[in-house]
């Protein structure tokens, strides 16, 4: 049993590690009215491992603190991203659904922090749009990309004690 949570812990860590360097990384494009965050392609981790949800969501967390966001967008952010996962990680059953969330999600609320936080602007509806496109994106198609590079090796990274 300890050895299971220390796994789940391990697991959500190094998820979150992972988000928080990506997002540093891909600086330039992962913020903005028009972004593209390629650690948005992690948020298919879900359909892995209930370890991603916190693992995504302290990355998305630490990556907003890092990058010295406003606090709404530190808040605001972080919570589209645990609804997400959380969503994510209840349609694992069906694997091409599981990218939906992620867009939905930050489509929905990341305009209303650019426009609270930051004072961009655009229309909510078009920064919808932007923001929604950046996730398909990365979300969507690089998202994809990866759980399907990462399935043959679930056993193997994602593995736990009963498997």
């Amino acid at each position: 049993m300890k050895n299971k949570k220390i796994q789940f812990l391990n697991h959500s860590a190094v998820i979150a590690a992972i988000y928080t360097v990506l997002v540093i990384v891909f600086a330039p494009i992962s913020f903005g009215p028009v972004q593209v965050r390629i650690a948005e392609a992690l948020t298919i981790l879900p359909y892995f491992t209930p370890a991603a949800i916190p693992g995504v969501t302290i990355g998305c967390f630490l990556s907003a603190v890092l990058t010295a966001s406003d606090p709404l967008d530190i808040i605001f952010g972080s919570l589209a991203t645990l609804i997400a996962a959380l969503l994510s990680y209840g349609l694992r059953r069906h694997k091409f659904l599981v990218p939906i969330p992620p867009i939905v999600a930050n489509a929905l609320i990341i305009p209303w922090v650019l426009r609270y936080a930051y004072d961009i602007p655009d229309a909510i509806p078009f920064m919808m749009l932007t923001v929604g496109l950046g996730e398909v994106i990365s979300a969507g198609i690089l998202g994809t990309l990866l759980l399907f590079a990462l399935e043959p090796l679930k056993p193997y990274i994602f593995k736990t004690d009963h498997n």
